[in-house]
């Protein structure tokens, strides 16, 4: 009788519940999806309440208050006023520590992500190679945050396998440039950026 694989493990919210930077490697390989639309996870950052570049480093605010809850939870927020950003918080309450997700390689619901980032996009490594065009194309805004990343719309799944992970400095910041908390999926065709 044939068996069938079995689908990797649904990540739960206690997988958040220690330090950002053991919680951001293992993201890579993990498969992300909102609503059915999503893929592989390729390319994160973390952020820890102790880096200057963190939300959370001057404390909490209205804005960035789901940051200082429970691990486990979708920290959604607007960067430059224009694009959504999702982060999955980390560490115990009161931590205020988070990762940005960075980059997917899109395999879920490529039609709805090409409607929704209104673009005529011929390849898919233009659909979420961004933490902005990620959000878009998954449908990611302010509705999502504070929700739980183990209950609908978010569906998390443990990656398989090890796989090769490069690290280095993060992008778009001012401060805490040279901490390599930025973490990619080795030879990923989908990174938003190289890694150098």
């Amino acid at each position: 009788m044939p068996t069938t694989a079995q689908a990797p493990a649904k990540i739960r919210r206690s997988f958040f519940d220690r330090s950002v930077h053991e919680v951001a490697p293992e993201l890579i390989g993990a498969t992300l999806t909102v609503d059915g639309v999503g893929g592989v996870i390729v390319e994160v950052e973390a952020y820890h309440h102790t880096d200057p570049a963190a939300h959370s480093y001057n404390g909490q605010t209205e804005r960035n208050a789901v940051m200082f809850g429970p691990p486990g939870y979708a920290y959604v927020y607007r960067s430059y006023g224009i694009h959504w950003c999702l982060n999955f918080v980390c560490e115990a309450a009161g931590s205020a520590s988070a990762v940005l997700i960075r980059a997917l390689e899109p395999t879920e619901g490529l039609a709805k992500m090409r409607r929704r980032r209104g673009k005529d996009l011929p390849d898919v490594r233009a659909l979420c190679s961004g933490p902005g065009k990620l959000a878009q194309a998954l449908g990611v805004t302010i509705k999502h945050n504070g929700l739980a990343l183990d209950r609908p719309p978010f569906e998390l799944r443990a990656r398989v396998g090890k796989p090769e992970i490069i690290t280095g400095p993060r992008i778009g910041i001012t401060k805490a440039v040279d901490a390599p908390w930025r973490y990619g999926l080795k030879g990923s065709r989908f990174l938003s950026k190289p890694f150098k």
